[in-house]
């Protein structure tokens, strides 16, 4: 059975763990009408994506 020798300490237990963090989202802002969106997604705003229309919004 695999039993670990010695006790690992907090810094190098801390330093395995480093990546395992949230990532944050990074917003860009839409080159048609300026509002945030996640890249690689449409913009809910205007409902284009990569310069072109997608999809039909309403205005309200």
């Amino acid at each position: 059975m695999a039993v670990p020798r010695n006790r690992c300490s907090n810094a190098s237990k801390g330093s395995r763990r480093s990546h395992h963090r949230k990532k944050t989202i990074n917003f860009v802002s839409c080159s048609n009408c300026g509002t945030l969106t996640m890249s690689h997604r449409i913009c809910l705003g205007c409902g284009s994506y990569n310069g072109r229309q997608v999809l039909k919004v309403e205005a309200e």
